[in-house]
C-alpha cells in the first residue's frame, strides 16, 4: 500500500472500531465500563472478588469470566485464545499472547513460566497472526537477586547459581525466538531493577539481533531518563554491529516507584508532570523514527495524540504505513477506536493478550480496573464511544 493509498485515519470512527462486536457485545461493554467509571464500586468491588475466590464462593469464577476477564483476557489457556486470535486477524491485527499469572518467586514456577513462553514462541512460529511474544524477567529470576546485582552487592554462593539459572532461562527464550524469527519484547520493571534487565536485554541483543531486532527492550517514557537512555542505546547498538528494538510506553509503576524511591532518600525519577511525559514519549518516537536505519519500534500505547504523531512522523519520514520495523499496539478489551482504525489504515498494529486461569489473573485484572478509574478519562473516554456507536446504530435502524 503507498503512502497516499492508506485509508483516511481518524480515531473517532466507531463503525471501524466496534466492526467486530455484536449489539449484545457492545451492550455488555456498556454496563462493565460503566461500572468501571464508579471509583467506590471498582475499589469494593475488586476486594470483594478476591476474597469470594480465595474462599471458592460457588458461581464466583463464572461472574468474573463473563464480565472483566471476558473483556481484558483471551481466554485460560493457548488454546482458549485461538478464537481471539483469529477473530483479531480477521481484521488485520495481530496478538500478541501475554501469559499473566505472577509466579511464586520459586525455581519451579520460573521453569513452568519458562515452558509456558517457549509455547507461546512456538504458537508465533507457526501462525502469522503473532507477531510478537513477550515476557517479564520477574517471571523467570528473583527480583531480589535483580535489585542486589543493580546495587552492586555480592551475591551469595546460593543467590549466584540461582542468578545463573535465570540467565539460562533468559537465553533459551530468546535463542528459540532467534531460531524461529519471532520478535520478542521484554517488559520494564521497577527502576530498582530495570539497569540489571536492560543489561540482560543488551547481552541478548548483541547475540540474536545481528540480521534484525529480535529481541526488544522496553522504556517507560514516564522516567526522566528513558529517552538518554534510547539514545545510548542506539549508539552502542551501532557500534556494536546489531539492531536495537523497542517498545516505548509511558509507564506503570508511577505510584509505587515514588514511594520506593521516597523511602530510600532519593530523587524521584518520574517525570514531574503528565505534560513532561507526554512530551518526553513524543520526542523518543522522533527520534526513533529518524532513526529507523537501526531501530525498530513498538508504541504501546493508548494516547491518541503520540499514535497520530507516529503516523506523520512516519510520512515525514517516507515509511510505509506497514514498514516491519514500525508497531502500534494497544491492551486487549480497551483502545478499539486506535486499534481497529490504524489497522483499517494499513499500519502494523497488535492487541495485547493476556491469559492464564482466572484466579491466577485476578492482580493484572484489578489493576486493569485500577488503572482505567485512575487514568483521568479513560474509562469515559471508552464509554462515551460504546455509547456513540450504539447510538450510530440505533439511528442506522430507524
Amino acid at each position: 500500500m503507498s503512502l497516499t493509498q492508506a485509508p483516511p485515519l481518524s480515531f473517532e470512527d466507531t463503525a471501524v472500531a466496534f466492526a467486530s462486536k455484536s449489539d449484545g457485545e457492545l451492550r455488555k461493554m456498556y454496563a462493565l465500563f460503566a461500572a468501571m467509571n464508579n471509583n467506590s464500586l471498582v475499589k469494593t468491588g475488586g476486594g470483594l472478588m478476591k476474597t469470594a475466590l480465595k474462599w471458592h464462593v460457588p458461581g464466583t469464577k463464572f461472574l468474573i469470566k463473563n464480565s472483566i476477564f471476558d473483556q481484558f483476557c483471551g481466554g485460560e489457556s493457548i488454546q482458549d485464545c485461538l478464537p481471539v486470535i483469529q477473530e483479531l486477524a480477521r481484521y488485520q491485527i495481530g496478538t500478541i499472547l501475554d501469559y499473566s499469572v505472577e509466579g511464586e518467586g520459586t525455581d519451579k514456577s520460573f521453569d513452568e513460566t519458562t515452558t509456558e513462553l517457549l509455547a507461546t514462541i512456538d504458537l508465533a512460529h507457526r501462525s502469522e497472526s503473532i507477531p510478537f511474544s513477550v515476557f517479564k524477567v520477574t517471571g523467570v529470576a528473583d527480583s531480589a537477586i535483580l535489585e542486589k546485582v543493580q546495587r552492586g552487592v555480592a551475591l551469595t554462593p546460593t543467590e549466584q547459581a540461582s542468578y545463573e539459572r535465570s540467565k539460562k532461562r533468559i537465553n533459551a527464550i530468546c535463542a528459540r525466538a532467534h531460531q524461529y524469527g519471532v520478535r520478542v519484547f521484554i517488559d520494564a520493571e521497577e527502576s530498582w531493577f530495570q539497569e540489571t534487565i536492560d543489561q540482560l536485554t543488551y547481552e541478548m541483543m548483541q547475540r540474536y539481533n545481528r540480521e534484525s531486532a529480535i529481541v526488544w527492550n522496553t522504556y517507560q517514557l514516564y522516567r526522566q531518563d528513558r529517552l538518554d537512555a534510547i539514545k545510548k542505546a542506539y549508539e552502542d547498538a551501532v557500534q556494536g554491529g546489531y539492531y536495537l528494538g523497542g517498545k516505548l510506553v509511558r509507564g506503570a509503576y508511577m505510584e509505587k516507584e515514588a514511594r520506593v524511591a521516597a523511602s530510600q532518600g532519593r530523587q524521584n525519577p518520574i517525570n514531574p508532570s503528565k505534560q513532561a511525559t507526554d512530551d518526553l514519549y513524543n520526542e523518543s518516537l522522533r527520534f526513533c523514527v529518524e532513526h529507523a536505519d537501526h531501530i525498530s519500534i513498538c508504541a504501546g500505547t493508548h494516547n491518541e495524540a503520540s499514535s497520530l504523531l507516529l503516523t506523520e512522523l512516519m510520512q515525514e519520514n517516507g515509511l510505509q504505513p506497514n514498514d516491519p520495523r514500525m508497531w502500534f499496539a494497544q491492551l486487549y478489551g480497551m483502545s478499539d477506536n486506535l486499534t481497529y482504525n490504524l489497522a483499517n489504515a494499513g499500519y502494523n498494529t497488535a492487541k495485547y493478550v493476556p491469559y492464564g486461569p482466572v484466579a491466577s489473573v485476578m492482580p493484572y485484572l484489578l489493576r486493569r480496573a485500577d488503572e482505567n478509574t485512575a487514568i483521568a478519562g479513560q474509562t469515559s473516554r471508552e464509554f462515551l464511544l460504546i455509547q456513540k456507536e450504539m447510538n450510530r446504530r440505533k439511528a442506522q435502524k430507524r
